[in-house]
């Protein structure tokens, strides 16, 4: 492994724990702990703090494409992240000084600006440490890349609701700020570790938006558009799988599991099963066919519509009086963790081979977006079912079977381009670190 990757696998672990760290007590510190300049409680409605949370996850992940030009034409991978690191920085440290609504939007501005603006430049910079000496090793650096990001998710999400409820807003938020300062210098330490790519001036702008901007969009957006329905499904595990869990018998040896406590599933799934895949199932799939990208790809699309049969006829089951135990929602979880790793963790990877060594944080952002798009089209549908008399278009299970359906129909035209899909393997050329 390049000597680099080590920095940024613990600069992506620390970073994950400061931004789900404050992902995960969003919604409740605008519901319950929001004051005004008098110190007088100043909160949000559940409906409007949902909102805002929808709306700065969606900036978060809409803004890596203005990142990614910056770092491609202008800046360089390692001072993009640096520079936007410390501005990430300033937004937690907003959020930790002032609990009133200014300091709520300046600190949420600053953080997605500095989390959106870094997040192509370091998965673009995974890849960039590699040559054709050793670009097989380029799938397992990153599954060890998204298994730091559950890592700092798992432990986070748990960690500081605790905080929140127990030593109030200031602690809870600037714990994460610390751990993102421990990330900023924690990168800044291997700077002469990294293979650095320059930047490729002002004909990059000229590269995007010409010839070979236009055929690279019109090859990989459908796919990024396909993907989306993927996120569609997935962030409703923060949303409608917490609320179909206070419905069901969540006792598990004898302890009763909180509804919000149950989707930390997911991340600890993900550290169990990325070493399962990495060493065991796809080297035994290997043995019958050639397990590409695209097919580890189709496999995950067509997975991820499953979970939400599951949680269909758990739905059914709670519609009809009975109150079904948690172990069912646990396999939805499972099956979706599942699709994650085969989907996701190859995306990140196929999004870094197919671009032109130029815009390799371009592409990568085009990834992010597909989170952004997928959560805004959620948003939409649940707007839309809404009836005058507060009903639901979607009721019970139909809601979920709805989202199956769409995964199905998705994955299919995924599978039918993808085959036809001319897969490319571009990295760049022989690069030695600073060292």
């Amino acid at each position: 492994m390049p000597t680099g990757i080590p920095y940024i696998i613990v600069n992506d672990v620390a970073e994950r724990f400061s931004f789900y760290g404050v992902r995960a007590i969003l919604v409740i510190f605008m519901t319950q702990y929001l004051i005004n300049d008098n110190g007088v409680l100043d909160t949000y409605s559940e409906e409007d703090a949902t909102s805002y949370f929808h709306l700065f996850t969606a900036t978060a992940y809409f803004l890596p494409i203005l990142g990614a030009i910056v770092s491609d034409a202008f800046l360089g991978k390692y001072r993009t992240i640096i520079f936007l690191s410390m501005v990430y920085c300033a937004g937690h440290l907003a959020l930790a000084m002032d609990d009133t609504r200014m300091g709520l939007f300046l600190g949420l501005t600053l953080i997605a600006l500095g989390s959106g603006g870094i997040k192509p430049s370091v998965a673009s910079h995974v890849g960039d440490q590699f040559g054709k000496s050793n670009q097989h090793l380029l799938s397992r650096a990153f599954s060890w890349y998204y298994l730091g990001i559950n890592i700092g998710s798992a432990t986070s999400s748990l960690f500081i609701p605790w905080l929140l409820e127990n030593y109030g807003p200031s602690v809870a938020f600037g714990i994460p700020g610390a751990f993102m300062i421990a990330a900023t210098l924690t990168f800044w330490m291997g700077r002469n570790k990294f293979v650095h790519i320059p930047p490729a001036g002002t004909s990059y702008l000229r590269d995007i938006t010409g010839p070979v901007g236009r055929h690279l969009f019109k090859r990989l957006a459908l796919i990024y558009i396909l993907v989306a329905a993927f996120w569609s499904l997935f962030d409703q595990m923060g949303s409608t799988w917490v609320l179909q869990a206070q419905h069901m018998d969540r006792t598990i040896f004898g302890y009763e599991l909180l509804s919000a406590q149950i989707q930390a599933a997911n991340p600890f799934l993900i550290i169990l099963l990325i070493p399962i895949f990495t060493y065991i199932v796809y080297p035994f799939m290997g043995r019958f066919f050639k397990l590409t990208a695209a097919r580890k790809m189709s496999m995950g699309m067509f997975l991820a519509s499953t979970p939400f049969l599951v949680t269909a006829w758990c739905e059914y089951q709670i519609q009809s009086g009975l109150t079904p135990h948690i172990s069912w929602q646990l396999l939805a979880y499972f099956l979706l963790s599942t699709a994650e790793i085969m989907l996701v963790i190859t995306c990140l990877e196929f999004s870094y081979t197919q671009a032109p060594k130029r815009m390799k944080s371009l592409v990568m952002s085009f990834f992010y977006l597909s989170i952004s798009m997928g959560n805004l089209f959620t948003a939409a549908v649940n707007q839309l079912i809404q009836n005058p008399d507060g009903s639901s278009k979607l009721e019970g299970a139909m809601y979920h079977l709805f989202f199956a359906g769409f995964m199905g129909v998705a994955a299919i035209i995924f599978a039918i381009y993808i085959y036809y899909y001319k897969e490319e393997y571009i990295v760049q050329d022989e690069a030695v670190s600073d060292s």
